[in-house]
């Protein structure tokens, strides 16, 4: 794919949007606001030179995944909004109003499957900005920051050791069909009976039939991965194409339901953890565990420090923890975290992992220690 350029041009039959529209409406204002040259150049990055269609407009896809987060939309509801209204088109830069989408409703989900952690970085760093040019990041809620833990949870389906073992079979058996690898047998009908009478028996607590079926899954992607790895031998193109199927499959055939540890619960998605809640409601999630750094703190007249009245908490970083166990501080990861944020503030160090934008380590932002009442330092 060749670097995105935005060749759109007004049209001479239509009226401009700008002629139709309220210029006071708050996207139109915000959309003056935010620096889409800055966006561009790492959303540009993501995309290499050479031949093919260029991609969209950078200011489009920023845009259409600005407003997805600000109403909380799923694609097919964004793309409706998105034609209907005029104030969505001028946001993701149109001249004139369009009454069919320039884009597919694909195009989203290959967008984000594209961007990395640099591209997300920017986006929080240009609404930072823009927050703290139009006034409503002030420096006073920057003096005192709350640090917290929680879980990201992921999209994804319930994991069952059978579930998973005929997903990696399928993977692989798709895998080896795309690139023209023949395979003795791939064992895509029995596997798919195997895994539905798992589940059958398991409900009907017939549980010898079901580990008998779960073994007869094993054994087939046994087989599967067996016979690739003979068919892949000496072929270092091939090997490194089926390399982290392989090594995903393998963990997941060894896996037990009781094993503790690491363990996979989703093929597409292998850093998902089991987190523990601690909750009634939600006793555990599986996501990942976060530590998101938001402005915006008071102490309250108990000593307790939460964030401000609704509106005034800004999401200044946050990082991704790789850990098992509930979703709080271990004793661990407190001293670290805080050393790395006397570092972001003091030495104007970011650490590894996280970026914030430039000026706003400049602010005078001031830190002070927060004693969880729990801890046995914690002064009386």
């Amino acid at each position: 794919m060749a670097r995105p350029r935005d060749d759109r041009q007004r049209d001479q039959l239509r009226p401009a949007l700008e002629e139709i529209i309220d210029l006071g409406h708050p996207l139109v204002r915000l959309a003056r606001e935010i620096d889409w040259g800055f966006l561009d150049r790492p959303f540009a990055s993501v995309c290499t030179r050479g031949p093919g269609q260029p991609g969209l407009p950078t200011r489009l896809v920023a845009g259409l995944l600005i407003l997805k987060h600000m109403h909380n939309l799923s694609d097919e509801v964004l793309c409706a909004r998105w034609l209907e209204n005029p104030y969505y088109q001028f946001f993701c830069g149109e001249l004139s109003f369009c009454h069919n989408l320039p884009f597919d409703r694909s195009s989203l989900t290959h967008w984000r499957q594209r961007l990395g952690e640099e591209q997300l970085m920017a986006l929080i760093q240009e609404s930072l900005s823009v927050a703290h040019n139009t006034g409503a990041l002030a420096t006073g809620d920057l003096e005192r920051v709350v640090v917290d833990t929680t879980v990201q949870p992921k999209a994804i389906a319930h994991p069952t050791d059978a579930r998973l073992c005929h997903r990696a079979l399928e993977k692989l058996v798709d895998l080896a069909r795309r690139h023209h690898v023949p395979l003795r047998q791939s064992y895509r009908r029995v596997a798919k009976r195997a895994a539905i009478m798992v589940g059958c028996c398991t409900h009907a607590h017939q549980f010898k039939r079901a580990r008998r079926a779960l073994k007869f899954l094993h054994i087939r992607l046994g087989r599967v991965i067996r016979d690739i790895r003979r068919k892949i031998a000496g072929k270092e193109a091939l090997q490194e194409r089926f390399a982290d199927l392989l090594a995903l499959a393998v963990r997941v055939r060894l896996q037990d339901h009781r094993q503790r540890g690491r363990k996979i619960y989703a093929l597409h998605a292998p850093e998902v953890e089991c987190i523990g809640k601690g909750k009634a409601r939600a006793p555990y999630e599986f996501g990942c565990k976060v530590v998101p750094v938001r402005g915006g703190a008071k102490r309250s007249r108990h000593g307790d420090v939460g964030t401000d009245k609704a509106g005034t908490s800004h999401l200044l970083v946050q990082r991704a923890v790789r850990a098992i166990g509930h979703c709080g501080f271990s004793s661990a990861e407190r001293e670290p975290a805080f050393a790395d944020l006397i570092a972001w503030t003091q030495e104007i160090h970011v650490p590894d992992g996280d970026h914030i934008l430039g000026h706003v380590t400049k602010l005078g932002l001031r830190w002070t220690r927060t004693w969880d009442p729990r801890d046995p330092a914690a002064p009386k």
